[in-house]
């Protein structure tokens, strides 16, 4: 198991104490309005024994829609979405993209994976930093690029809050990325510095003097 699988464990607590919080506003909506657990169970399509196991946590796989049955009966919509939180765990293809990109640092740089943001909370992190004794660069990995407005905006907010000198979006070098890429027009303007220059300096161990964008 990798280091990333703390993300995981974190949103499944998270996921438990939201559920926790929906039964106890469920149960605390049905007091109010009067109503028994029967009654509930009954509009609901539940046996009251169902109903129960509901609102103490005994049926610890409820779904979705049970919950929102039950809501809609309490007068309470309950809802579901999603939140921005770090990145997600990396695949087998970023692992070897990035060791394919590894290979090709000369001598005196040094290499880390998975490398936290500094700032205290941040779950994001570098997937890659290379540094010397002067320069640090964070290296984003992506094997497949379907957003490139994603990408940007992730990469942007990284490169404020990361604390390095240059970033470089390493890319795999397919068909499909190239095109998309290309299609995007303006896109990466912020990252001017191409693969063979990029390449050709890391070898040598030098700063690239700047950000850029590496097919490999």
């Amino acid at each position: 198991m990798t280091s990333r699988s703390g993300p995981v464990a974190r949103a499944l607590r998270m996921a438990g104490e939201d559920l926790a919080r929906v039964r106890l506003e469920l149960a605390r909506a049905r007091r109010t309005a009067g109503l028994s657990q029967a009654e509930v169970a009954r509009a609901c399509g539940l046996s009251r024994a169902a109903m129960s196991r509901l609102e103490t946590g005994a049926n610890r796989r409820v779904t979705i829609e049970e919950l929102a049955r039950v809501g809609g009966a309490v007068a309470l919509d309950v809802r579901i979405r999603t939140y921005p939180a770090g990145d997600p765990i990396r695949d087998a293809g970023q692992a070897r993209l990035l060791e394919r990109f590894r290979s090709r640092l000369g001598p005196g740089l040094t290499w880390s994976t998975e490398v936290p943001l500094p700032v205290p909370g941040d779950l994001r992190a570098w997937d890659a930093i290379v540094r010397s004794s002067t320069w640090r660069i964070g290296v984003e990995a992506e094997t497949v690029i379907d957003d490139v407005q994603a990408v940007e905006r992730r990469l942007a907010l990284k490169r404020r809050d990361g604390e390095v000198d240059h970033v470089i979006l390493l890319v795999s070098d397919t068909p499909r990325n190239r095109r998309a890429v290309a299609a995007a027009g303006a896109a990466f303007g912020d990252l001017p510095l191409r693969t063979r220059d990029i390449l050709a300096a890391l070898r040598d161990g030098r700063d690239p003097g700047g950000s850029g964008l590496v097919f490999l």
